[in-house]
């Protein structure tokens, strides 16, 4: 059988660990050469040699999407090396955490500067390419970008922006051949639980992995994404626990905002 993006060329930001990193050796065995970008350099070369040495040439370059002019770089290395551009996956991001009394503006700016103005760059650098090939854009957004909880307002309100910039897109999109999947990923097994609101990474995670019958492996996770992707969908919930929250927080969302409410008196949460 033919790979399913045999030849194609795939841009991927965030590519240095979790969802980025399995999505590149997924993307790669479906015949896709790839370009990674992500801050840690040292990660996506090792990562690039390894999918080259598998047969698919897949290009590293340093890049930080909140940074005017780095996804342009990556544009323009993919359409040097390979001639062209199919598929960009606007996958960086990290949760900032916390009280909203316990944090500040510049807490927001910098979740909002990377989780939503990040994925902004990922798109205006790469449409005009992507029209050349009528290729895709996925978008990588969360559970949490429809179910609101306390704790997390900084994240939620990125990943609910990424609901109403998906929504709205995915029609300007498609008359220039485009297509654009928001993807809205449950709990995944990532680096996003070890890190603090500064994206260092921590020795002892205060507490807040999910249970391990909950996460879903990176790898699971790309695989289920590459398949919505090449189906051209308009969106696509990964997990069979998102699904069901998304479905209880549309139909029933007084019963998830008691449950949620009830969790956070029983952690002890609530401000004294």
């Amino acid at each position: 059988m033919r790979a399913r993006f045999d030849g194609q060329v795939v841009l991927i930001t965030g590519a240095s660990s979790g969802i980025g990193a399995a999505l590149a050796r997924e993307f790669a065995r479906e015949g896709a050469h790839t370009v990674l970008m992500a801050r840690r350099l040292e990660r996506i070369d090792a990562l690039a040699a390894e999918l080259s040495a598998a047969g698919r040439r897949s290009l590293a370059i340093a890049g930080d999407v909140t940074r005017d002019g780095d996804i342009e770089r990556a544009v323009d290395l993919a359409r040097s090396e390979f001639g062209h551009l199919d598929v960009a996956v606007a996958n960086a991001g990290f949760s900032v955490g916390g009280r909203l009394l316990d944090l500040s503006l510049d807490d927001y700016r910098r979740q909002l500067e990377t989780n939503v103005f990040g994925v902004l760059r990922t798109v205006f650098g790469a449409a005009p390419e992507l029209r050349k090939t009528r290729g895709r854009i996925v978008i990588i957004g969360s559970l949490f970008g429809m179910i609101p909880v306390p704790g997390g307002t900084a994240y939620c309100m990125s990943k609910f922006a990424l609901s109403g910039l998906c929504g709205g897109l995915c029609h300007e999109l498609e008359p220039e051949g485009i297509s654009v999947t928001h993807i809205m990923a449950g709990f995944v097994d990532s680096e996003i639980y070890q890190v603090d609101n500064r994206g260092i990474r921590l020795e002892k995670p205060p507490g807040r992995t999910p249970p391990a019958w909950l996460l879903l492996s990176p790898t699971r996770a790309a695989q289920q994404i590459i398949s919505a992707a090449y189906k051209r969908k308009h969106s696509y919930v990964v997990s069979l626990h998102a699904k069901l929250g998304i479905a209880l927080q549309r139909h029933v969302p007084g019963l998830v905002h008691f449950v949620l409410s009830r969790a956070i008196r029983k952690a002890g949460y609530a401000r004294q």
